[in-house]
């Protein structure tokens, strides 16, 4: 089954010895249905009953997601309620991100994978020569930042301030990412904005007043930025998920088969959102 028009799922430049993985593409889909899709075929992979994945999704509705670990009274419930959206707990850690007008990536796959080992920073760089060479394909002049000392007083939103090997324009964040490791597998998954207003998510926060809402809002559109904005033209979501594909394929020397969930994902799947 071909993907995308003009290429087959392996890309244009996939190495001889390419590694093979699932490529995973499904609709938008609600917050708390992605996130156990990710934790799903986290546990999958990790037991041996899935192959490595990537999983390229979009949001609907808008969805705030937390860090594992950040506080849940940083949001702000009936503002949230007032716009439609929803919220959801990511299974990595990481600071407040709004999905929207976005594509996700979630790259999954065992702990002793030649792309993951090393621990959670050696790792990071590997997978960002590929995602930065999907930013080259989409006419994105990016680049990786080293490595920065953890925040004394990390600020609410995610896309605020790069994190260690994040990717970066001009300064202003473009993609980040995060890892959970656990069941035996890695998952890394990111954000890449493609349009819209990077200071909505001010919105729909606590702060204790509005001029500390309005200061919030400000900062996030001046250190973040989205991949239209970056291009200079609207980079639209299958524009993108065509360039994951082939400049992770290309720097990684991965080799990407179209694949689905298996039932055994699908109902793990469904507990976890009823859990």
């Amino acid at each position: 089954m071909r993907l995308f028009q003009g290429e087959s799922e392996s890309g244009a430049m996939a190495m001889p010895d390419a590694q093979e993985f699932r490529l995973v593409l499904m609709p938008p889909a609600a917050g708390a249905w992605n996130m156990a899709v990710d934790e799903a075929v986290l546990e999958a992979v990790g037991r041996g009953e899935a192959p490595p994945t990537l999983r390229l999704y979009a949001w609907s509705p808008p969805c705030l997601s937390l860090g594992r670990h950040q506080p849940a009274n940083d949001v702000d419930q009936k503002r949230l309620a007032s716009r439609g959206w929803g919220w959801v707990r990511r299974p990595t850690g990481g600071r407040a991100i709004l999905h929207t007008d976005e594509l996700t990536y979630a790259l999954i796959a065992p702990t002793d994978h030649p792309l993951m080992r090393g621990g959670v920073l050696p790792s990071y760089r590997r997978i960002a020569a590929g995602l930065l060479e999907a930013l080259r394909l989409l006419g994105v002049a990016a680049r990786m930042e080293g490595e920065r000392a953890p925040e004394k007083q990390p600020a609410p939103v995610c896309f605020e301030t790069p994190s260690s090997y994040e990717i970066t324009v001009g300064g202003r964040k473009l993609l980040g990412s995060a890892q959970a490791r656990r069941h035996g597998a890695v998952l890394q998954h990111g954000s890449l904005p493609l349009w819209g207003d990077l200071g909505r998510i001010a919105d729909v926060l606590r702060f204790p007043d509005e001029h500390a809402r309005e200061v919030a809002r400000a900062a996030v559109r001046r250190r973040a930025i989205t991949a239209s904005e970056a291009a200079g033209r609207t980079v639209k979501w299958w524009e993108a998920a065509d360039a994951f594909r082939r400049g992770l394929a290309a720097a990684l020397g991965l080799h990407f088969a179209f694949g689905v969930l298996t039932e055994g994902e699908l109902a793990r799947v469904e507990a976890l959102i009823r859990r």
